[in-house]
């Protein structure tokens, strides 16, 4: 059976989190993912995870403060902003037992991209020292530039660059099939290629990003066919419903 984990920036993310928690396994889905939590207590996030038996796979190290930040990873001169954020990804990840770490790079607007680069790797190898201690994972996640004209990391390619860069075995991808079908295609021989180096496997509808049933990757041969070559862990259902969430997840029955 494919294993499925919802994640609950898009899914029911009107609700606090432990509700939405608490409907994703009303829902039937098998784990949970976040974006950023931290405006909830991780108690009452920790309480609700134990009552449904839940893991919490990932969470991701805030935006930043400033108009246009998506990450302060790959931001030089601000080192000490992106490593509190680390710092309090790592801090709430271990209150609730988080799995990973998804360190984000931010945008290259106006800035040296190799500058920017340098940055990202300082600042994933101190992540990488805190997973290290923690026991988790750290996460790069390769954007596409349609939605995220601006951002570092576009492409898979540019994120095993930095993997190679970094050189630890904390650090993995998030092989995000929406994002990867429209930089780079061909998802399946992909992730065989680079199996040993993903982190976690993320997925909605392509182009639109809705529900995963609507247009041109088939998940419901594509993700159980990753399985089948390792990937033995829940698939991060990251969609942006068209209604409400639970009328939009009939698309669970087709990919069990």
């Amino acid at each position: 059976m494919t294993l499925l984990s919802a994640n609950l920036g898009f899914l029911w993310k009107d609700w606090p989190l432990p509700d939405a928690i608490r409907a994703a396994k009303a829902a039937g889905f098998d784990a949970v993912e976040c974006h950023w939590p931290y405006d909830t207590p991780a108690e009452a996030v920790k309480a609700a995870l134990e009552e449904t038996g839940f893991k919490m796979l990932g969470l991701n190290t805030v935006k930043g403060s400033r108009e246009g930040d998506a990450g302060l990873a790959a931001q030089p001169g601000r080192e000490d902003e992106a490593r509190a954020a680390i710092d309090q990804a790592f801090a709430y990840g271990r209150a609730i037992d988080a799995g990973a770490v998804h360190v984000m790079a931010g945008t290259a607007r106006g800035q040296d991209e190799t500058a920017c680069m340098a940055a990202f790797a300082a600042n994933l190898a101190y992540a990488c020292d805190r997973a290290r201690e923690a026991g988790v994972t750290v996460l790069i996640e390769p954007l596409n530039p349609y939605d995220n004209p601006d951002y570092l990391l576009i492409g898979f390619d540019k994120a095993l660059g930095m993997l190679d860069r970094v050189a630890r075995d904390e650090l993995k991808i998030m092989f995000d099939c929406y994002h990867l079908q429209i930089t780079d295609g061909d998802l399946l021989r992909r992730f065989r290629r680079h199996a040993d180096v993903v982190g976690h496997v993320q997925f909605a509808g392509v182009p639109d990003r809705s529900e995963p049933d609507r247009g041109e990757v088939a998940y419901e041969r594509l993700l159980p066919t990753i399985a089948d070559a390792g990937f033995e862990r829940p698939f991060g259902a990251e969609y942006k419903p068209s209604g409400d969430t639970n009328d939009t997840l009939g698309w669970m029955k087709t990919l069990r």
